[in-house]
C-alpha cells in the first residue's frame, strides 16, 4: 500500500487487521512526511523513538488478536496534554523544559488502545488565541493557502488541525475552551468535536479556564471522530468534574439515518455583515439535512448576544486562578535575579518574561474582575448569564430538537499577521458561534461542508443534547455523507 500516512484512521485499522500494512509502516510513512512538513511548524516536538516502540508492540497486539480500535494508529497530541518524560509546554516559554513524570488520563487512555505517538503538536500558548500566534514556538501554518498568502491553521488547537489536514498523522488530540477544536477544524477542512463537559477527562492537561476546558479528537472524517473519542472518553477519580457514565461504541450508532430529527436553526446566529458565503453554506447545510428526512424548526437562544462577553469575563478570571501557579519555583522558567532580589522579584521577572502578550492581557483581565469591588459587577453577573444560555439551550431541547445547526466560524481562514496586531477583541470575534457550547457544557462538533470563492474550507457546526455524542456524530454522519467534501490541499509545503 502506498501513501499510508493519507488513510483515515478506519481505513488503517481495517488494514492493519487483515494485514495489508503494520503499524511499523505506517508509523514510518508519517514520520517521513513530519520530516518534510517543516514549513508548516505543526509538530513542535518530535517523539520518532516512541512511536517505533509503541508501533512494535502495536504489531504484536494485532498477532496476537489483542487489537482494540486504535492498535498501531499513529497521532499527534496538542502540546497542552502532559506526557510522561516528554515535553510537555503548553507552547509557553514559562514552562520551557518542563518533562511531565506522569501521563495524562486522555493520552494514557489513547496510549492503552494501542495508539502511537509521533510527537508533540504546536498550539495557542496556554491555548489562548483563535490564530496559533501566540505560541513561543512561532505559529503554525495553514497547509491550504491562496496565492503566497499563507493562512493560519486556526487555535489554540492550530498545529493540531495543520497536521490532520496535512496528512502528517491519521488524527490528533485538541482542547476546546471556547472553541480551539472547532474553529481550527472548520478553518483546515477536517472534522473535529468537543464532546460534553466531563465526559473526557482534564486530569494531566495543562489547565486554562477549568469549568471550560475539554479534550477532543481532530481527525479527517466523522467516522474517526466517533472512534477516537470513544478511546479518549472515561470516567477518572482523578477528575471530579469526570461524569461516571458508560461510553457507548459511537461508531456503531454511524447509521446516517436522521428521518424525523428536529434540526434547529437559531435566529441570533444570523448576525449582521455576515458574508453571503457563509449564509449560503447554512442555508445549503440546513438543506441536506432536510433532504436527509429531519425536519427544520426556527428557534430562539435569546441570551446569545451576551455569550462573548460572559466568555471573556469567566475565561480569563479562571485563567488567572490557574496560572497563579506558574512561579518559577518547582519547574519550568525561572529568571536571573540579581543582588538584592528576593522572592517577589523572582516572581514579578519570572512572570514577565515567561508569559507572552496574549497570556499577560487576559491574567489582567482576570485577577480585575475577580478584584474587590468588581467581583460582583462583572464575575458574579457573568456567571448568571451564562446561567441563562445554558437555560435557553435547555429549553430548546426540552421543546423536542435533537440538534442545532449553525456555521462554526464567521469566516474562512485569514491571513497570518492580518488581526495579531489588530484590537483584540476582533480576534476574540472568531468565537463568537462557539463560545455558547462551553458555557452550556454542550458536545457540539465542525464538519466540512463547502470551499468558499477563494477555495477555502468552511465548515458547519452541530450543537447537541448533553451526552449524547453519538446522536450528534450520527447527524454529523448524515451532513458529511450528503455534503460530499473531499477537497484536501495542494501540497506546496
Amino acid at each position: 500500500m502506498t501513501d499510508l500516512n493519507t488513510l483515515t484512521i478506519a481505513e488503517a485499522r481495517d488494514a492493519l487487521r487483515k494485514g495489508d500494512t503494520t503499524a511499523v509502516d505506517l508509523t514510518e510513512a508519517c514520520l517521513t512526511q513530519i520530516e518534510g512538513a517543516g514549513a508548516l511548524n505543526a509538530f513542535v516536538h518530535d517523539t520518532p523513538d516512541i512511536a517505533r516502540q509503541q508501533a512494535a508492540a502495536a504489531d504484536d497486539r494485532i498477532k496476537a488478536g489483542d487489537a482494540p480500535k486504535l492498535c498501531g494508529i499513529p497521532l499527534g497530541i496538542k502540546d497542552l496534554f502532559c506526557t510522561k518524560g516528554v515535553a510537555s509546554q503548553a507552547a509557553s516559554g514559562i514552562l520551557d523544559g518542563f518533562k511531565p513524570e506522569y501521563e495524562s488520563t486522555v493520552t494514557q487512555n489513547l496510549f492503552d488502545a494501542g495508539a502511537v505517538m509521533l510527537g508533540k503538536l504546536n498550539m495557542d500558548e496556554f491555548a489562548m488565541g483563535s490564530s496559533n500566534e501566540t505560541s513561543v514556538y512561532g505559529n503554525a501554518v495553514n497547509p491550504w493557502k491562496v496565492d503566497d498568502r499563507q493562512l493560519t491553521p486556526g487555535g489554540s488547537s492550530g498545529g493540531s488541525a495543520s497536521a490532520v489536514a496535512a496528512d502528517l498523522c491519521l488524527g490528533a488530540t485538541g482542547t476546546d475552551t471556547g472553541g480551539s477544536i472547532r474553529q481550527p477544524a472548520a478553518f483546515t477542512g477536517i472534522t473535529g468535536i468537543k464532546p460534553t463537559y466531563g465526559r473526557c477527562s482534564r486530569w494531566g492537561i495543562v489547565a486554562f479556564a477549568s469549568s471550560l476546558d475539554q479534550a477532543g479528537p481532530m481527525t479527517k472524517t466523522v467516522r474517526d471522530a466517533a472512534i477516537m473519542l470513544e478511546a479518549m472518553c472515561s470516567h477518572d477519580p482523578k477528575d471530579s468534574t469526570s461524569a461516571d457514565l458508560p461510553v457507548p461504541d459511537f461508531e456503531a450508532m454511524l447509521t446516517g439515518d436522521i428521518k424525523g430529527k428536529v434540526i434547529g436553526i437559531p435566529r441570533e446566529y444570523r448576525m449582521d455583515g455576515m458574508p453571503d458565503e457563509i449564509e449560503k453554506l447554512w442555508a445549503d447545510g440546513t438543506a441536506m439535512l432536510k433532504d436527509a428526512g429531519a425536519e427544520i424548526r426556527d428557534i430562539s437562544l435569546p441570551h446569545t448576544k451576551y455569550a462573548l462577553p460572559t466568555y471573556y469575563v469567566i475565561a480569563p478570571a479562571e485563567a488567572s486562578s490557574n496560572l497563579a501557579r506558574y512561579d518559577g519555583v518547582r519547574y519550568g522558567h525561572r529568571a536571573k535575579l540579581e543582588q538584592g532580589d528576593g522572592i517577589v522579584e523572582m516572581y514579578e521577572k519570572t512572570r514577565a518574561e515567561g508569559f507572552g502578550d496574549e497570556v499577560k492581557r487576559r491574567v489582567m483581565v482576570g485577577t480585575y474582575v475577580l478584584s474587590a469591588g468588581f467581583y460582583d459587577a462583572y464575575y458574579n453577573r457573568a456567571r448568571k448569564v451564562r446561567t441563562l444560555i445554558k437555560r435557553d439551550f435547555e429549553q430548546v431541547f426540552d421543546a423536542g430538537v435533537d440538534a442545532i445547526l449553525t456555521p462554526a466560524t464567521p469566516s474562512a481562514a485569514f491571513g497570518l499577521g492580518e488581526m495579531a496586531d489588530a484590537d483584540p477583541v476582533q480576534m476574540y470575534l472568531n468565537d463568537v458561534f462557539t463560545v455558547t457550547v462551553n458555557l452550556a457544557g454542550l458536545p457540539g462538533i465542525a464538519v466540512p461542508a463547502g470551499l468558499d470563492k477563494q477555495g477555502l474550507p468552511l465548515g458547519l457546526q452541530l450543537i447537541g443534547r448533553p451526552w449524547e455524542e453519538g446522536d450528534l456524530l450520527n447527524t454529523a454522519y448524515a451532513l458529511e455523507q450528503a455534503a460530499g467534501f473531499v477537497a484536501k490541499p495542494e501540497k506546496w509545503w
